[in-house]
């Protein structure tokens, strides 16, 4: 089939090789967001899936809106059969579902009809699942509820961020998308209606979410970090600055540390939360780079008492 693939960041890259080596279809755009400000310097840069595509020698659409009609004509101009989509970034109008001949195929990281929205992966982690996957679905204008060509599965480990789960996703999805072109081309795939049962939604978590609330239990506490990284990463606060948690430990046994109290060691750094205390293992202050929380104990002198918690002034 032809093919004009759709996707924005470095997750999507892994499905775009997968079907430029497939050998079965023909890559003859990429649509993608326009290029973004990006470094110290902010200048403009291309994204992960247009620099891939450039390699490649594709031609790349960048359109500010997926409705111009600049890039509705290209579309047609092209006319392609199927038009592959991971994490491309703007809803599509129904002026652009309507010109490939078998449709937009999304690649979703996660069981539909769980978690439809922006961020399934940090949800999955936030509330414990044990097990994901990927799906891929045929889009219409709804969020996320399309009917279903293909499913894989994948278990959350538990020490998993984000970042190390979508990772997982993004390449074993790239093999599953590959298949249903192949199975959308050869007739082999029809597409499955999503029950009406266990529908949830994972919305795009913000950086307010990603607060910690030392009250709470630990298991929360570690899966919120875990969850929050590597983005929007979560963060408490620490004499009135902001400090970016990157990786924390639930400890086994209960403690009488209050919530957010510190317990330093020569090695280690203790949190109370609403239930026992975690060790924080690796931390970010705020203007400065991550580091290990012992060292960062030492160069901040902790006093016997001090807490983390309150408000960033």
């Amino acid at each position: 089939m032809k093919l004009v693939f759709a996707g924005t960041p470095e997750v999507a890259v892994p499905a775009l090789d997968a079907l430029i080596a497939s050998g079965r279809h023909e890559v003859a755009a990429v649509v993608t967001r326009p290029d973004a400000p990006a470094g110290r310097g902010r200048r403009l840069v291309a994204s992960p899936v247009a620099q891939r595509a450039q390699e490649a020698g594709i031609e790349v659409l960048k359109p500010a809106k997926p409705r111009d009609e600049d890039f509705l004509a290209r579309l047609r101009e092209i006319a392609p059969d199927c038009c592959p989509v991971v994490a491309y970034g703007a809803l599509l109008p129904r002026t652009a579902l309507d010109v490939p001949a078998r449709g937009w195929v999304n690649l979703h990281f996660s069981l539909l009809p769980a978690w439809r929205g922006a961020a399934p992966v940090q949800h999955a982690i936030l509330a414990g699942d044990e097990m994901t996957g990927a799906s891929t679905f045929l889009i219409e204008e709804g969020l996320d509820s399309g009917p279903v060509y293909g499913v894989i599965t994948e278990h959350v480990r538990p020490t998993d961020t984000s970042g190390d789960l979508l990772t997982r996703l993004a390449f074993a999805g790239a093999g599953l998308l590959a298949a249903t072109m192949d199975g959308i081309e050869d007739g082999t795939l029809k597409a499955v209606p999503q029950p009406a049962d266990g529908v949830t939604l994972a919305p795009k978590i913000t950086v307010e979410d990603a607060h910690v609330d030392w009250h709470a239990p630990a298991l929360r506490i570690d899966r919120l970090v875990r969850g929050c990284t590597p983005a929007p990463g979560a963060w408490t606060v620490f004499r009135g600055e902001r400090l970016k948690l990157i990786n924390v430990q639930p400890l086994p046994d209960r403690t009488e540390l209050a919530p957010g109290e510190l317990s330093v060691g020569k090695n280690h750094v203790h949190a109370g939360t609403g239930s026992h205390a975690v060790e924080l293992h690796w931390v970010q202050p705020q203007g400065k780079k991550p580091m290990r929380a012992a060292d960062w104990a030492r160069g901040v002198r902790i006093a016997p008492g001090e807490t983390l918690g309150s408000q960033a002034q």
